[in-house]
């Protein structure tokens, strides 16, 4: 019996020790701040006491008829993620994007939950502090989920809804996700996992989550890996993964008759092309529009042509009231 409790005691510090040397720790909070949160970053209180980081750029009363439009980032990305669709966008439209709860500079949720209708609630409150009225609201991924959940929601405050290879549709992808993923859908790995966020795991899953591999940059990975390593994040992210999500049903997207631009990469191997055009097939009043050769990230893979397909579907949006 005391051999083998020698024995135990023993793998305990072996364990102990390999956990000492292989731990990856959280990124320092006032490097990550001046690294990524500079101007025109702005934190903003929401009444929920989440002090959200936040950008806010272009006309602050828009063009006369042009509506505000709001960017929601997908899952374990951050605001940065719509730079391309910002600097396209700003010189016209009032464009805000910000980290979303337990993302980027935002980090962890005050009340831990990471349920539809917290993420809703938050675009709301931004909303609300941002002084807009009505506005559209464009989300990429887990974005799109979360946008198509508020427009169902909230459709009177909205001009228009963007879907950029949105999640939330009831389609099963064909073969497994990327790594990180597959990492965070696994119960107790996942545990265990965000003490050892490598940045060799966001390499391989940005690089498979996208068809164009120009965009995986060392700047990109640095970003992701480390602003998932930002304090109270990884345990967020496994709070997340851990939370069932439910799928919009036909009847709940067939109610919903807010003007809608859906967005796909038609080799997404994350949310298949398939989940595209089943929105497409069940949204009353939409344009659908596919990219050869784009994955997961539209707005960063094939920057300007998505850009300029929504600035020609935001000059067709008609009888708008302007931002506030």
């Amino acid at each position: 019996m005391k051999r083998f409790a020698k024995i135990l005691a023993v793998i305990a510090a072996i364990l102990a020790i390999a956990f000492l040397i292989f731990r990856v720790p959280d990124t320092d909070p006032d490097e990550m701040r001046a690294k990524y949160g500079a101007a025109p970053s702005q934190m903003v209180e929401l009444p929920n006491g989440m002090a959200v980081h936040l950008r806010d750029e272009g006309p602050q009363n828009g063009n006369p008829g042009a509506p505000a439009i709001v960017l929601l980032h997908g899952s374990n990305a951050d605001l940065h993620t719509w730079q391309p669709w910002v600097e396209a966008l700003r010189g016209e439209y009032r464009v805000i994007r910000y980290d979303q709860r337990g993302h980027g500079l935002t980090g962890p949720a005050p009340d831990g939950t990471y349920t539809l209708d917290r993420f809703t609630a938050d675009l709301d409150a931004v909303a609300d502090a941002m002084g807009l009225e009505q506005f559209v609201v464009a989300g990429n991924s887990m974005g799109g989920w979360i946008a198509a959940g508020y427009a169902i929601e909230h459709p009177d405050r909205l001009a228009g809804l963007v879907l950029v290879d949105a999640s939330g549709a009831p389609i099963e992808r064909d073969g497994p996700p990327p790594l990180g993923f597959r990492i965070a859908q696994t119960p107790v790995i996942r545990d265990l996992a965000r003490h050892f966020m490598t940045r060799s795991i966001f390499e391989r899953s940005l690089a498979q989550s996208v068809s164009n591999q120009a965009v995986v940059t060392d700047a990109e990975i640095d970003r992701y890996w480390e602003l998932a390593r930002y304090p109270g994040n990884p345990h967020a992210t496994m709070q997340r993964f851990a939370t069932p999500r439910q799928a919009f049903t036909a009847e709940e997207i067939e109610a919903l008759d807010v003007p809608t631009l859906v967005m796909w990469g038609e080799e997404d191997a994350l949310i298949p092309l398939a989940a595209g055009r089943w929105y497409a097939e069940h949204l009353p009043n939409n344009s659908f529009i596919s990219y050869k050769g784009i994955g997961h990230i539209p707005q960063q893979e094939n920057a300007a042509q998505s850009v300029d397909d929504l600035r020609l579907w935001l000059e067709q949006l008609t009888e708008l009231t302007p931002a506030g």
